[in-house]
């Protein structure tokens, strides 16, 4: 049986490809559907528009992550132009790149200084916050927390960052923003002018619950440990779940094995299972169902992060 790889090796698992086109058959019911379901808002139930607006910038922001990791195409600029259509609104497609491939130095994961994506704070950071961002950051310590306020406090937070790269005139954090303009530009005008959808429905229906699906897919994906293959989860859920995350459910896999394509992950994950649990010590979640039980109203860990 073969052994999951180190995480420097990221292009261990990526097969050799030019266009791998299962992502690129993806992107396409992706936008599809966007379009059908935007166009014809008026004729959809709210109740059915919700779910299916959710659903779609869900999935669309697990295709970002792929494009991240080099597909559907070798040629960053290709992916961009395919994946990079912020349809959430909020976060250039640049800035999430620099962040997440950041975040993929696992001997940095949940290091609030140092990791990103980290759901943690250091004790510095917590004297630091007012009373009302204490409480805010204490109640998405929780899932529901996390899925009800997480989509406008991270939106929040961005463009604060953005405000202050503007007055320090950083050039590297401003970059990304020209393309995110452009794109968000395009997405208002086909939705408000051509959709005639107003712009809070889009907000409602679309951009907010479709961030808070992909925030349910970070909450529990990484833990402090001191070993630091230990820090990522395994979550064995099923289809909805599986595809809407693209497979990335099972993380620790894919920080193993980032150059692993999401369509090759179930079954590369039935193959190394065990040697997967015993390289993550044993950091196994049965399903989303079994996190919400646990965690729904409940801290998943302490907020303040555990330094050894």
């Amino acid at each position: 049986m073969s052994s999951p790889q180190s995480a420097s090796k990221g292009d261990f698992g990526r097969r050799p490809y030019s266009i791998d086109w299962p992502t690129i058959g993806l992107a396409v019911i992706i936008y599809s559907a966007f379009i059908l379901t935007t166009y014809f808002h008026a004729a959809i139930p709210w109740w059915l528009l919700l779910p299916m607006g959710a659903v779609i910038v869900g999935i669309h922001g697990s295709l970002q992550h792929e494009a991240v990791h080099g597909y559907p195409t070798r040629w960053p600029l290709a992916n961009l132009l395919v994946a990079g259509w912020a349809l959430w609104l909020w976060l250039p497609y640049g800035t999430y790149r620099r962040l997440h491939l950041q975040h993929h130095i696992d001997e940095q994961l949940t290091d609030p200084l140092r990791d990103p994506e980290s759901n943690y704070v250091t004790a510095a950071q917590w004297a630091q916050m007012g009373k009302t961002h204490r409480m805010i950051r204490m109640a998405m310590g929780s899932l529901a927390g996390r899925f009800i306020i997480g989509p406008i406090y991270f939106g929040v937070m961005n463009y604060i960052e953005l405000g202050e790269a503007l007055m320090r005139g950083d050039r590297r954090l401003l970059a990304p923003w020209a393309w995110h303009v452009v794109a968000v530009a395009a997405i208002l005008f086909w939705v408000l002018w051509v959709c005639e959808m107003p712009f809070w429905q889009y907000v409602l229906f679309f951009a907010y619950p479709g961030t808070a699906m992909a925030l349910v897919r970070s909450y529990a994906e990484h833990r402090w440990a001191q070993n630091h293959n230990h820090r990522s989860a395994i979550i064995e859920s099923g289809a909805f779940w599986s595809i809407l995350f693209l497979h990335n459910n099972l993380h620790v896999l894919h920080h193993l094995e980032p150059g692993l394509v999401w369509w090759r992950r179930p079954a590369r994950y039935r193959e190394i299972r065990e040697d997967l649990l015993t390289a993550n010590g044993g950091y196994l979640i049965k399903g989303y169902g079994e996190l919400a039980r646990r965690y729904l109203l409940t801290p998943k860990e302490p907020l303040l992060h555990p330094y050894p």
